[in-house]
């Protein structure tokens, strides 16, 4: 028998893939401005953030390329897009941080995972380096090894 991961009850989704291709120096949290038919199919578990990303405008923040698929019973005289660009609402402080670590050291800015708070709608991004491809093989190789290590104790013990 195999255990499933689970993700904890506040969490929405969670982008995996940003863990193995980067290096995560500094996360931050930060809201989401959605509109009322993006929240309910949150609600639903339509959304994804597996291609999304960080992008600065007019020092301000914005996630784009997540996507939050419409409910069938979403209202007909909003025009629904589902990969609209939405904004994400930091302090000033934390936008011009993130903004010259982008610009200047050669940072990426990543959304690692979305969750509940109270009621409103999170999400943790990033400050992240790149892999390269030998970083991403050791990883694995260490990931291995400590599962290996922890199966070796377990029958051990039985």
């Amino acid at each position: 028998m195999s255990k499933k991961s689970r993700k904890p009850d506040n969490q929405i989704c969670a982008n995996k893939k940003a863990r193995h291709e980067y290096f995560i120096e500094e996360t931050f949290e930060a809201g989401l401005a959605l509109q009322g038919w993006e929240v309910k199919a949150i609600r639903a578990g339509k959304m994804t953030i597996t291609e999304a990303y960080i992008i600065f405008r007019n020092n301000e923040a914005f996630l784009f390329g997540a996507h939050i698929q419409p409910l069938l019973s979403s209202s007909t005289h909003v025009s629904l897009d589902s990969i609209r660009t939405r904004k994400l609402l930091l302090n000033r402080r934390e936008i011009e941080k993130l903004f010259g670590a982008v610009n200047q050291k050669g940072y990426a800015c990543v959304p690692l995972s979305c969750y509940w708070k109270n009621s409103l709608v999170k999400c943790q991004i990033g400050l992240a380096l790149g892999k390269k491809q030998h970083d991403k093989r050791k990883t694995l190789k260490d990931r291995d090894w400590e599962r290996d290590k922890q199966r070796g104790f377990k029958q051990h013990l039985d």
